[in-house]
């Protein structure tokens, strides 16, 4: 299966089922008043982490994703159908952000866990909920509630406590493949690995962690340049850095590190503040023990010699990244809260009036705003009381006397979403 680590989707949740509008007639029930049900409500659609499934690859294709309206009331007071939520299984990682601000509203972190991305509309209100003293017989009901429509990025960025980076070819692949069951694909050529892989490694005294192999980094990277973006993406989550750099003479080791440095501080996420783990690779070429001597006076830190022909190493590079981990907590990606010092905000629109007046022309003037565009959309205009219902809100709010400050005159049209209607002082 191709792996895909990205994918951007819509979804569309369910909207809630109209109430009705009815009267109970039966016999010996003359004055059995009204009995309109209420509607079901519209199916979500959640995001689901699965354990099972390694790549967006489902996502190539299905760029849409649909949930089932909720059914309308009927006679008798009879309740619509509630639609069951839908769940869409994604891989463990998967971070979701909502277009187009591309603000992070999920990260599917673990097996099991979910994020609702759509919610389903509620049911309509019947026009048996309407019966009052002074209406026993009302003639309104509701329309469902719409449902919501979304456009998101999925991006898997993969767990793993310890992330190998370094510039194409220092050997990156080659350990994976010897302190895990892992099998990369190794060649010698730049950029062999083209795709993270991830491999489970065990300490001889029983420590083990997840290790990623990440696609070869080289200048610019965090631009873009190369396969940087590719890598940088998954190393987000990983808790220590192995930095390589290969003694084999091909490339100046100090010049390389140096490199890699500055592009890990400038993709930012704190990578640069991560503990690091330094190797020096390939340390069986000719000439690698002078280049590794040079190498260390300039950095003046520790540097774990390694070679995969030999096994230099290799215990001692897993029992550093182990003693790190133990020490280092998880970096999460965003506060899932999404609240700063404890403290939620709640902002309102439009001055929080819930709508916004506009002219257009001469006479013509038109009303917006979420909440305003909502209510009406609720509003079942069937009826003559359905309709005054909606002209009374619209006065209450106090459309009427802000058309009047504005300069509106009689015979103005006024259009609220598809509905129009003349404005009389």
């Amino acid at each position: 299966m191709i792996f895909i680590d990205q994918a951007k989707i819509e979804v569309r949740s369910g909207k809630g089922g109209d109430g009705a509008i009815a009267f109970l007639r039966e016999k010996f029930m003359p004055n059995g008043g009204p009995a309109g049900g209420n509607g079901g409500r519209g199916a979500s659609i959640i995001l689901k982490a699965n354990a099972s499934i390694n790549t967006l690859f489902n996502f190539r294709h299905s760029k849409v994703i649909i949930a089932p309206d909720g059914e309308r009331g009927g006679n008798k007071n009879q309740y619509g159908k509630s639609m069951e939520d839908i769940y869409v299984d994604v891989p463990i990682g998967t971070v979701i952000y909502l277009e187009p601000e591309h603000r992070i509203i999920g990260d599917l972190n673990e097996d099991g866990k979910t994020c609702l991305v759509a919610k389903g509309g509620r049911g309509g209100r019947g026009n048996a909920c309407f019966k009052s003293p002074t209406n026993r017989a009302p003639k309104i009901a509701e329309n469902g509630e719409p449902g919501e429509t979304k456009k998101l990025t999925l991006e898997l960025k993969l767990l793993a406590d310890v992330g190998v980076v370094g510039f194409p070819s220092v050997g990156k692949s080659t350990l994976l493949s010897i302190v895990s069951r892992a099998r990369p694909e190794i060649a010698d050529y730049e950029f062999t690995t083209i795709i993270p892989n991830l491999g489970v490694v065990n300490s001889k005294d029983n420590r083990s962690f997840v290790m990623a192999d990440l696609p070869g980094l080289i200048k610019g990277a965090h631009e873009g340049k190369g396969l940087g973006l590719t890598f940088l993406r998954h190393i987000q989550r990983c808790r220590v850095i192995l930095h390589m750099v290969a003694m084999d003479g091909i490339r100046d080791p100090y010049e390389s590190y140096l490199t890699i440095l500055d592009e890990l501080k400038e993709y930012g996420f704190g990578l640069i503040n991560r503990p690091m783990v330094i190797v020096a690779s390939k340390m069986d070429e000719d000439g690698a023990e002078e280049r590794y001597q040079e190498f260390v006076k300039k950095i003046d830190k520790p540097v774990i010699k390694l070679s995969a022909l030999t096994g230099e190493g290799i215990d001692e590079l897993i029992y550093r990244c182990c003693d790190l981990l133990e020490e280092t907590p998880l970096f999460p990606l965003y506060n899932e809260n999404n609240e700063e010092d404890g403290v939620k905000v709640y902002a309102l629109n439009n001055e929080g009036k819930g709508y916004e007046i506009t002219k257009k022309g001469q006479d013509t003037w038109i009303i917006s705003g979420e909440a305003i565009e909502k209510y009406y959309v609720m509003c079942n205009l069937s009826t003559d009381e359905g309709m005054m219902k909606l002209i009374t809100h619209l006065r209450n709010i106090g459309i009427d006397n802000e058309l009047e400050e504005r300069g509106a005159k009689d015979g103005d049209t006024v259009i609220l979403c598809d509905f129009e209607f003349e404005y009389l002082n």
